[in-house]
């Protein structure tokens, strides 16, 4: 067991250095205003309750010279909506894509639509829950021109308002920065560094176009990160930031909207069973056990304890960098046996066949029929 324990400890301190790299080294969009006519792009499929908020703030952005957003099937009223304001701004438009091809998925075939409309010389892809902040389309501009970037991502800032959205939002993030060393990415062109939020995408037209747009990632649900990737590959720059200050996002308002979420996620989220477990162990073994062991009696106990002391220190320092509240860090043990839980229901879903269902759809797509 102390073999075990030591093994634990010094994971969990690797893990904690990486969460220090990421608090100090992530950075945000800088001040510096750029220039671009941009062409804001939504997709939106049942959005009634989220447009208004997402058109209002997209409509007071310099340099947006359009706003599209594809009603994508909609069966509530948000067709409607965005007539509304195309009545009252010549900059809002409303497009209707066709009938779902065979291959893709839905919000890939929707961007590739706004794209297809578009006339800016850069896109912007929002999502309709997404929530852009005071001049957050210049200072991406201006951060694109500074680093010579042509995919820019800004991982947005969470809104939380209900105990369980606090109680297991913030491990997002957790999962995301334990993981993976943010500011490697802004140096290294590693393909395996690309990384982007499909709620805040900002992309170079006319490479956008050259790339082969939404067509390259049709059959992605994790179409964001991959067309990153992709990017990456075919040599050109892409980056993600932390978006704090730039864009918000109220993802999920309730536990069963959460679980579904997650569910649909994350088993996808891996490109095959190996990695996808190995994931599910180092989080069971490294930021969960110890939290059951550590009341072990003898020095290895107190192996145990200093682990799982690594993993809270790493939880309130992001708590601290993203402003999340302290509290859900000393509820660890719970949130993450939820995300344990929850990915062997997101495995199940998928290797019995049932694929995965989200917005009324559901998905059998090649890129799942790969991973397992």
């Amino acid at each position: 067991m102390i073999v075990v324990g030591t093994i634990l400890l010094v994971l969990a301190a690797v893990t904690l250095g990486v969460v220090c790299l990421n608090v100090l080294g992530w950075r945000r969009p800088g001040l510096e205003a750029g220039a671009g006519a941009v062409s804001l792009l939504i997709p939106a499929r049942n959005e009634a309750l989220n447009l208004p908020g997402c058109l209002e703030a997209a409509l007071a952005q310099p340099c947006v010279t359009e706003i599209i957003v594809a009603d994508d099937h909609s069966t509530d009223a948000t067709a409607e909506i965005v007539l509304d304001y195309v009545a009252r701004d010549p900059r809002v438009k409303l497009v209707r894509p066709d009938a779902l091809p065979e291959g893709w998925c839905g919000k890939a075939h929707a961007c590739k639509s706004l794209a297809d409309a578009a006339g800016g010389d850069w896109l912007l892809f929002i999502d309709a829950d997404a929530r852009l902040l005071p001049d957050a389309v210049p200072r991406m501009l201006g951060e694109c021109r500074k680093r010579q970037l042509t995919l820019l991502s800004c991982w947005p800032q969470l809104e939380m308002y209900s105990f369980f959205e606090r109680l297991l939002m913030p491990l997002l993030n957790f999962v995301l920065l334990t993981l993976y060393p943010a500011p490697l990415a802004a140096r290294r062109p590693d393909v395996r560094l690309g990384l982007a939020h499909g709620a805040c995408i900002l992309v170079d037209a006319q490479e956008y176009r050259r790339f082969g747009g939404h067509t390259r990632v049709k059959a992605e649900l994790f179409e964001d990160t991959r067309m990153a990737q992709l990017w990456r590959a075919d040599g050109m720059r892409s980056l993600c930031l932390d978006g704090t200050g730039i864009i918000r996002v109220r993802m999920y308002s309730s536990l069963s909207e959460i679980w579904s979420g997650f569910r649909k996620n994350l088993f996808p989220a891996f490109k095959g069973q190996v990695g996808f477990w190995l994931f599910m162990l180092f989080h069971a073994a490294v930021f969960l056990a110890p939290f059951g062991l550590m009341f072990v009696s003898g020095p290895v106990g107190v192996l145990f304890a200093i682990a799982a002391g690594l993993v809270v220190a790493g939880r309130v320092l992001l708590a601290a960098r993203f402003g999340h509240p302290l509290w859900p860090t000393l509820l660890h043990p719970v949130g993450q046996a939820f995300v344990l839980v929850i990915g062997v229901a997101s495995w199940l879903q998928v290797i019995t066949g049932h694929g995965v269902e989200w917005k009324g759809r559901r998905y059998r797509t090649a890129a799942l029929k790969e991973a397992v």
